[in-house]
């Protein structure tokens, strides 16, 4: 394993490129967008997946720095910005809805997450919860309250196929994927999205805080039943952003006791 002090083999920087707080999208393309909330922000690297952007909030360094897609990629991310000194993570991305009331812009924060993926295996057993940090929770919640964005705290699906939701009829496993879909419902699973749960077991696993919030691009099931258009899609982030920035701000804030 490399030292703090050397660059990290994926992500190209090393521990003085890194702050405490980092806000992670699973879009490279995001990270720009991101930083431009942050004071002061600049380019720092990109290496394969992993785009880096800092800026300041608060008076402390935040770091912003995509992770790709799924788990595998998520993990790396979050192992070797750790080894750089970080502590504090949320990521901010998309999801499609699974239950009824979540609309197409609607704000969905995790307080939990449904292991389906390979990574978070590595990591821990299958009894052991993928949780957010109560403290990133608790923020990201009373931001989104705050700023009086429509939106949902509850238990997310984390999958590793998007093939697998979107089109189970052609997958060889096809009774598998729509027994555990229509299950996940009956649960009350609020959405489904690609990363959280493996974010969620590996903080756990490093000693790190970390939360999640989606913005939903679509949700599938009210389409299916004539709720909503099959165009009825929305993949602007912003209002997402903005309350992870808030969040952010809060517990920066919190740790420093004002």
């Amino acid at each position: 394993m490399l030292s703090s002090h050397e660059k990290q083999y994926h992500i190209n920087v090393s521990a003085d490129q890194v702050g405490k707080y980092c806000i992670i999208p699973g879009d490279p393309g995001r990270c720009e967008k991101i930083a431009a909330f942050l004071e002061n922000p600049y380019f720092v690297s990109s290496n394969r997946e992993y785009t880096i952007w800092n800026g300041t909030l608060a008076g402390e360094t935040v770091t912003v720095c995509s992770t790709g897609i799924g788990g595998p990629s998520t993990a790396i991310a979050v192992e070797e910005l750790a080894i750089c000194g970080a502590t504090s993570f949320i990521r901010v991305g998309t999801c499609g809805g699974m239950a009824l009331d979540v609309k197409a812009g609607d704000i969905v924060i995790a307080s939990g997450a449904v292991r389906q993926d390979g990574t978070s295996r590595e990591y821990a057993p299958y009894e052991f919860p993928a949780v957010p940090d109560t403290d990133v929770l608790f923020a990201l919640v009373s931001a989104a309250r705050e700023m009086g964005l429509p939106n949902h705290a509850g238990v997310v699906q984390a999958k590793d196929s998007f093939y697998g939701q979107h089109s189970p009829s052609r997958m060889p496993t096809e009774p598998e994927l729509i027994a555990k879909w229509d299950a996940w419902k009956r649960l009350g699973v609020l959405a489904s999205e690609m990363e959280s749960g493996t974010l969620f077991v590996v903080g756990a696993a490093r000693n790190l805080r970390c939360g999640a919030l989606f913005s939903c691009v679509w949700n599938q099931e009210r389409a299916r039943l004539g709720l909503d258009g099959d165009n009825d899609e929305i993949h602007d982030t912003e209002a997402a952003i903005r309350v992870t920035v808030k969040a952010l701000e809060k517990l920066i804030r919190q740790d420093k006791g004002e």
